[in-house]
């Protein structure tokens, strides 16, 4: 009986779902936001960097939207394996560049999600229309499968 009772626990903790903090959130891949946009990130290199493109879904502009580069970088990930991150996006068919900055978080399941801050300037014609010229957001990106 002591054998099948130690047996029984053992299947029940490999079994059962790992911890948050066992799980370590990858940016590499590519991620979908909650407006359709799509983001495919690259590797980190050894300094925490990383670089990729971004596909947005919608735009304020009547131009043709193209597939725009982005720069970014990744903190160290700490036991949580939760990190922060950062990019920036120097759009193609504006006359603008997007900051994001977030977090990348795991819930029991498994499943990664950025929880990211944005702040878009765009260009204007002078400095009486910098009022104007920065918007805030947040989005929420999910990894495409």
């Amino acid at each position: 009986m002591g054998s099948l009772s130690c047996c029984l626990l053992l299947v029940l903790v490999l079994l059962s779902p790992r911890t948050a903090a066992a799980r370590k959130c990858n940016l590499q891949g590519p991620w979908r936001n909650e407006l359709g946009s799509n983001m495919t990130l690259s590797a980190l290199d050894t300094a925490g960097t990383f670089s990729g493109s971004y596909h947005a879904a919608v735009a304020a502009t009547n131009k043709q939207i193209l597939v725009s580069p982005l720069q970014g970088a990744q903190q160290h990930p700490g036991a949580k394996g939760q990190p922060t991150f950062g990019f920036t996006v120097q759009w193609q068919f504006a006359d603008s560049t997007t900051a994001f900055v977030g977090q990348c978080f795991v819930d029991r399941r498994g499943k990664e999600t950025l929880e990211t801050t944005w702040l878009l300037r765009e260009e204007v014609p002078s400095r009486r229309d910098t009022w104007k010229a920065t918007r805030v957001g947040t989005s929420i990106f999910t990894r495409i499968k």
